[in-house]
């Protein structure tokens, strides 16, 4: 099966692909297409789309994302061999861990591949009105002399170099700071609003601040103490999910993960 890059002018077709049950894909693909470090390929049948995918792609990490068949095109392999060749290529450019976020119609497909299951992510909606409370004095707008340590932050905890990822949407987060240390962030514009910490307490704070607007969360089921919050506050658990990996282990933290990016970054 041969496979070509996604441009601006596949969009409109491949807006046929979009699973009922997913958000918009359309979003997506247009940051992979003008981001650098994302590769989104396409496979086409007499002239017609039937699979996507995309890797995303940092110094040795990796994830794919968004592997999506044409209904019409399902059970006759185009899933396997769309992940497959995205692996490959990955290897040849020797990105030594690449991760997912699995649907149950997918994991079957990436356990063939070679993925293993490292981690579940709890998915959660809010059935009771938010009571208001007030957020720490610590949580302050972003300051660019803050750059550097949420860089390094969300290194010990991801166990990725996401600069890239993250340069573009710094400017509007919001950044809990002790002894002028930086002990955690929110992104509001990355996705679901990345929450990363690595204390509770500045993961907790920076929750208030998030959930008085946002109805749904997802965050690792190791974040017991992120879990609990929700609890407390009227969100009512929904569904789980599964993240894989493929190749090397990564050392990451899920505990101090309080809010994920989205199913295609974890």
């Amino acid at each position: 099966m041969e496979f070509e890059a996604i441009t601006i002018n596949d969009l409109d077709e491949i807006w046929n692909l979009q699973p009922q049950d997913w958000s918009d894909i359309i979003p997506d693909f247009k940051f992979y297409i003008k981001s650098s470090f994302c590769h989104p390929i396409k496979t086409q049948i007499k002239g017609q789309i039937v699979g996507i995918g995309t890797s995303i792609r940092f110094e040795n990490t990796s994830w794919i994302a968004h592997i999506i068949v044409h209904s019409e095109y399902r059970n006759k392999g185009i899933g396997a061999q769309i992940v497959n060749g995205l692996l490959d290529t990955l290897k040849k450019d020797s990105i030594a861990t690449c991760s997912l976020i699995a649907t149950d119609l997918g994991k079957p497909v990436y356990l063939k591949a070679g993925f293993r299951i490292v981690a579940q992510y709890s998915f959660f909606q809010r059935e009771k009105r938010w009571i208001d409370c007030p957020v720490s004095e610590n949580v302050v707008s972003f300051d660019e002399h803050y750059r550097t340590m949420i860089y390094e932050l969300d290194h010990s905890i991801s166990g990725e170099k996401r600069e890239l990822l993250l340069n573009d949407y710094l400017s509007n987060s919001k950044v809990y700071v002790e002894n002028n240390k930086v002990r955690g962030y929110y992104i509001p514009g990355l996705k679901e609003g990345l929450i990363f910490a690595n204390t509770d307490e500045a993961g907790l704070e920076l929750m208030k601040l998030k959930y008085t607007s946002v109805d749904k969360a997802a965050l690792p089921s190791d974040n017991q103490a992120g879990i609990e919050f929700l609890k407390q506050n009227g969100f009512v658990e929904t569904k789980k999910g599964t993240r894989m990996i493929f190749g090397k282990d990564l050392d990451w933290n899920p505990k101090k993960m309080f809010s994920r990016i989205g199913g295609n970054l974890g």
